[in-house]
């Protein structure tokens, strides 16, 4: 067996991902990385988009987290994606640019774009209520992990500089209609359950650097 994948056994180990999802873990977001070598950024590719193994990491974090029947819709989003022409990574970015690039975006993107009905924007919107919310929380529980994230809101978005906000509408604005119902219901579950999105995805990131926990990873971060 090769070192990465023993290594990725032991995080489902960990994590207690079944073994058959966490293989679509690894389809899904071998997926993504396929797609984003394909979105066009303006002066080149971007250095993230040869970064295989903290894009690998990231993704792997978020997806872990999901239930099966979740991943396995987003999964059939990205292969319909494929079958139709369409890149959701490049829709992701490209949604984005509505706040860090709005001229760019009025000219260029929206025409482009698969339009979202107001009921569809409303219910991302409360999701993303919620899950900054969520993010708030963990920054200030986790404050030297919490300085590694993004900032939190829209409002805070720079040309050089998207907010967790910003990303997360841009991510959601991509979802199929089945997909965003099943997100929707893990985010209100999580909620009446008392637990974090945010807390729980960042718990698997570190893990996958070898920390038990995030007190551990907490206290092995810089102060400065």
């Amino acid at each position: 067996m090769e070192k990465a994948d023993r290594d990725r056994e032991d995080e489902g180990a960990r994590t207690g991902t079944p073994e058959g999802q966490d293989q679509l873990v690894e389809e899904v977001v071998r997926h993504e990385w396929d797609q984003f070598q394909e979105v066009n950024n303006e002066g080149g590719p971007a250095n993230c988009q040869g970064n295989w193994p903290v894009f690998h990491q990231m993704r792997r974090s978020q997806f872990l987290v999901w239930p099966l029947d979740l991943l396995s819709s987003y999964a059939d989003d990205l292969d319909q994606a494929d079958r139709s022409g369409r890149n959701l990574l490049t829709e992701k970015y490209g949604r984005m640019m509505e706040s860090t690039a709005p001229e760019d975006y009025r000219r260029n993107i929206t025409p482009y774009l698969p339009r979202l009905g107001l009921e569809r924007q409303a219910r991302q919107e409360a999701i993303i209520d919620r899950e900054v919310a969520w993010a708030k929380d963990f920054k200030g529980r986790y404050p030297r992990l919490g300085r590694q994230m993004r900032v939190l809101r829209t409002s805070q978005d720079t040309g050089s500089a998207t907010s967790f906000e910003t990303y997360l509408r841009g991510e959601l604005g991509t979802y199929s209609a089945r997909t965003l119902d099943l997100y929707e219901s893990m985010v209100r579950r999580m909620a009446d359950q008392g637990r974090n999105l945010t807390e729980e995805t960042i718990l698997a990131t570190v893990r996958q650097s070898g920390f038990d926990d995030l007190e551990q990873a907490e206290a092995a971060q810089s102060t400065d």
